[in-house]
């Protein structure tokens, strides 16, 4: 035999050596959780290792991820519910507690890369990402709730701007918004391919924020169309996106390559919270070895075409220099 390619993996040096994907902090994007009150610090139950954060302890976490060399952080509120309303009026509110965590975070740590959630759920007294009007989500109408949202985070200091609602249209709305007010740098970092799944229910939970009557199949996408994310992606590069997110990543890495194949842009995935929670259940259960499953988990995600990852693994896998 002239070819074994065994040769190549006789030994680490050489698998290290002809190693095609790797992971490293600089492609992680951290996911964190906020409560109101003061140095509070819950567990999320469905997520083992995951914290609801008061905005004193997300600055103690925050400073803790960038030692670590963790520089990009998603936030996310949990929003009381008597502050909820039909039209999301909380989340524009210049003393919610999303803008003060913004600013809290960018006034102690400029150096961070903040990632803002822009979609009317976690606000909804309906827990849908749009205006509801009997039953039906409006499109149209929830996009100058979208637009003054986006704003108020980029006047808190967000470095880029992620609309995660999936109403067609937003980004383009979003980003004439951020310009005609002087935001040209602000970033946005698109959920094009936002699949209707099942792997969210743990993330709802940290938030409160499922949906209270029926589902979001008619704004998030079909779990069984693939092409569906190009026209999705393509119409958001077209409106000025920065980046293009799939949601949820394991699940989904044909749909990661697809895009990647077809777009200069970077790539973004997010390891949903059921695909964290499924892991952490198994490890428990001494099924799986920690540090394989984890790594292998992200090195997928990577090898399909994703720049950047959202992933709840983030700091662990940093901390046990695990990459």
């Amino acid at each position: 035999m002239l070819q074994r390619p065994r040769r190549n993996r006789k030994s680490e040096v050489i698998r290290q050596m002809v190693q095609e994907t790797h992971v490293s902090a600089a492609n992680l994007i951290f996911p964190l959780f906020i409560i109101d009150g003061v140095n509070q610090k819950s567990e999320v139950a469905s997520m083992p290792g995951i914290f609801r954060y008061s905005i004193d302890n997300l600055l103690r976490e925050i400073e803790s991820c960038l030692k670590l060399g963790l520089n990009s952080f998603d936030l996310f509120p949990n929003i009381a519910e008597d502050l909820k309303d039909k039209f999301a009026t909380e989340s524009y509110r210049d003393e919610s507690l999303y803008l003060r965590a913004i600013r809290e975070v960018k006034k102690n740590f400029p150096e961070a890369c903040v990632i803002t959630d822009v979609a009317m759920d976690p606000y909804s007294s309906d827990g849908h990402d749009g205006i509801v009007e009997n039953g039906v989500i409006l499109n149209d109408e929830t996009l100058d709730v979208l637009g003054k949202m986006a704003l108020a985070h980029a006047q808190s200091g967000a470095d880029i701007i992620a609309p995660s609602d999936m109403m067609d249209g937003r980004v383009g709305y979003i980003r004439n918004v951020l310009d005609d007010n002087g935001f040209t740098n602000v970033s946005i970092m698109s959920y094009s391919a936002k699949y209707a799944s099942a792997f969210y229910g743990p993330f709802r939970d940290a938030l409160n924020s499922a949906p209270k009557f029926g589902d979001k199949k008619t704004y998030q996408m079909n779990p069984a169309n693939q092409r569906e994310a190009l026209i999705e992606a393509e119409l958001d590069e077209l409106e000025g996106a920065d980046f293009l997110m799939v949601k949820p990543a394991l699940p989904y890495l044909d749909v990661i390559k697809l895009i990647k194949d077809n777009t200069e842009l970077p790539v973004a995935a997010y390891n949903v919270s059921g695909e964290y929670a499924m892991i952490k259940a198994a490890i428990q259960r001494g099924w799986l070895n920690e540090q394989r499953a984890i790594t292998e988990v992200l090195t997928s995600i990577r090898r399909a075409g994703a720049t950047a990852i959202l992933t709840y693994h983030a700091k662990e896998v940093l901390e046990n220099k695990w990459l």
